[in-house]
């Protein structure tokens, strides 16, 4: 589910759950320990990809809705985990978002440290409301530090899903190039940036990413209990379920 590529001392990690590397217990816990031993193997660098044409469909909402309350805090504390190796990460990660992104797919990439995506009809967001859950602050967090405060308030609150071009145009990703350039542009962009001197690159981002470092400072602290009322409250339970049937008729 989870392909590791090395390129030189840039280390490739491709999303590979198909169909859609929809994001289910396995998928983020092996990422997480992925991103989180990096560092002390060696690696100078991620890249987090995914499959031609479909980063990643976000949350595996039809295997989540199989859980009960403590299987599904565990499953939310690591993803949480997760957004935190990559919000932390003591070596910078470029996303290659290398198709769709809804959801959870978005929120992998907003907390990297530049994002690149395929140029064409995908699409990218945090549509959470449209499907009857509601955005985490530590995750608005990372939002507005891309875009500002007012422009994630829109795109948040009523789920708005963005073409490659309008992502760029306000700043959600940071270039677009064609779809088999995605990963090369990732690991270039990184070499670019692995060849200033490394304490000086080193501390001065650590300095600039400080504010959403600081979002995932405390695990404690993050929303674990409000985002399981949330998901367990009847509104949540009958639109996900609405989803899963509709996906469902599709297949």
């Amino acid at each position: 589910m989870l392909d590791i590529i090395q390129h030189d001392t840039i280390q490739e990690l491709r999303l590979a759950r198909a169909p859609v590397n929809a994001l289910d217990p396995g998928l983020v816990h092996a990422l997480r320990v992925a991103i989180e031993a990096a560092p002390s193997e060696g690696v100078r660098a991620l890249v987090l990809s995914g499959a031609p044409g479909l980063f990643s469909a976000g949350l595996d909402v039809p295997a989540l809705l199989q859980l009960e309350r403590e299987e599904f805090r565990v499953f939310w504390n690591d993803f949480f985990g997760l957004c935190a190796a990559l919000a932390r990460s003591p070596i910078p990660v470029a996303a290659a978002i290398t198709g769709h992104a809804p959801a959870g797919g978005a929120v992998l990439s907003i907390m990297c440290d530049y994002r690149i995506m395929a140029r064409g009809a995908y699409r990218i967001g945090l549509n959470e409301v449209q499907v009857g859950l509601s955005v985490p602050e530590c995750i608005q967090a990372a939002l507005r530090r891309l875009v500002g405060p007012y422009r994630a308030e829109r795109l948040m609150v009523v789920g708005a899903m963005l073409d490659a071009e309008q992502a760029d145009a306000i700043g959600l990703v940071d270039e677009l190039v064609d779809s088999n350039a995605v990963v090369p542009r990732a690991i270039a962009w990184l070499e670019e940036l692995l060849k200033f001197p490394q304490r000086a690159m080193s501390e001065t981002r650590r300095l600039a990413r400080a504010d959403l470092a600081a979002v995932f400072a405390d695990p404690h602290a993050l929303p674990v209990d409000d985002f399981l009322d949330r998901w367990f409250a009847p509104e949540a339970q009958a639109v996900l379920h609405a989803l899963v049937a509709r996906l469902k008729s599709k297949g």
